[in-house]
């Protein structure tokens, strides 16, 4: 089966030709036009103009992975396209597109959640977990914990009450003054932190706890894992005491220690979802964690969840750099289980900013 993908939901229009043999996935092709440049300059995405970047791109972005993966349309045997959730003008760009385009070639078309799709990026390597398996997305825009029970059956088992961690890391990086999107200055300024703190390269957080530099009052930040009982956090909390912080730094004339602030930050977070990790794999019989969404691309969170896993016995699924971020083929993968599963979508097919997984 070759597979045709198209992803809108943000402000990277991506598409994706894949093939699914016995043995697998194949990726023939993927290509994403990034509107980071764009975005920049105002500091965080503008749904407005993502959605006409996206009008722009969509059609040009579809017929070069065509052409990289050397296929025509009438070499497609279904369509897949992120129907939810996400920027709503930005999610209808590509769902009309998709639903056009299937529609005018008698194209199977399938609807795919955009956070099932980052989880199926785990669906692209060697090894493919197997339902049921617990599995975290992490983002911009979703900080939760899956039971996932087949590949179509999702249940939140954790979530965020408020913020999520993507989001907390931009909006704090950009105050100390790391460009959107701020992940990976934030995790380049955090190594130079724990380094710092430590004395060696690539240390262990545990180490990090230890430090001077951890007991220092003046960077003291609290946890966003709730101690309810719950799976859940709230990184508002996290946010807000930071963005404090660096107003009594301002105010008194105090030099911010940049990297050493990074790290304490990041210790936070990352430990906070170690910590709700550890819990889930507790709660759940499950032998496969899946770990995906943009903020999986942290150097620091993916050496950290290593250690849980190990520590749990469970086997440890993370995509590749590649395919932590916004992309096509990660939907084309979740979207051939959802035409396994008979969930083909209609010509009334509509975007959604609303998340199907309950």
């Amino acid at each position: 089966m070759n597979i045709l993908a198209i992803e809108s939901s943000c402000d990277e229009t991506a598409a994706a030709v894949l093939s699914r043999t016995e043995s697998g996935f194949a990726v023939r092709a993927s290509v994403v036009a990034s509107q980071i440049e764009t975005h920049r300059l105002y500091g965080g995405v503008v749904p407005e103009i993502a959605s006409r970047a996206h009008i722009e791109a969509v059609s040009a972005v579809t017929y070069e992975a065509m052409e990289r993966a050397s296929a025509s349309l009438s070499d497609i045997d279904l369509v897949a396209v992120t129907a939810q959730p996400g920027l709503i003008g930005a999610l209808l760009v590509g769902v009309n597109f998709a639903k056009s385009l299937a529609a005018a070639n008698h194209i199977p078309l399938v609807a795919v959640d955009h956070i099932k799709g980052h989880i199926a990026a785990a669906y692209l390597g060697a090894e493919v977990p197997k339902p049921p398996f617990l599995a975290m997305a992490l983002s911009g825009g979703h900080t939760a914990f899956y039971l996932v029970e087949s590949y179509t059956d999702y249940r939140v088992v954790g979530t965020t009450r408020d913020d999520a961690i993507g989001e907390s890391f931009d909006k704090i990086g950009r105050l100390i003054g790391i460009p959107y999107p701020a992940g990976a200055g934030f995790d380049r300024l955090a190594a130079e932190g724990f380094l710092a703190a430590t004395g060696k390269e690539n240390a262990p957080l545990s180490l990090y706890r230890k430090s001077a530099a951890y007991k220092d009052k003046t960077m003291a930040l609290p946890s966003p894992a709730l101690s309810d009982g719950s799976l859940d956090f709230s990184f508002s909390g996290l946010k807000t005491a930071a963005i404090n912080l660096l107003h009594r730094f301002e105010q008194s004339g105090t030099t911010l220690d940049r990297p050493l602030f990074a790290a304490r930050y990041t210790y936070e977070a990352v430990e906070a979802v170690a910590k709700k990790t550890e819990e889930a794999l507790s709660r759940h019989a499950v032998t496969s964690l899946v770990m995906a969404g943009g903020v999986a691309a942290n150097s620091h969170l993916r050496k950290r969840i290593a250690e849980v896993a190990k520590k749990a016995g469970v086997q440890l699924f993370i995509p590749s750099l590649s395919l932590c971020g916004d992309n096509a083929a990660m939907i084309g993968a979740q979207g051939y289980y959802e035409y396994l599963a008979g969930h083909t979508a209609a010509s009334s097919l509509n975007a959604s900013a609303e998340d199907s997984i309950v």
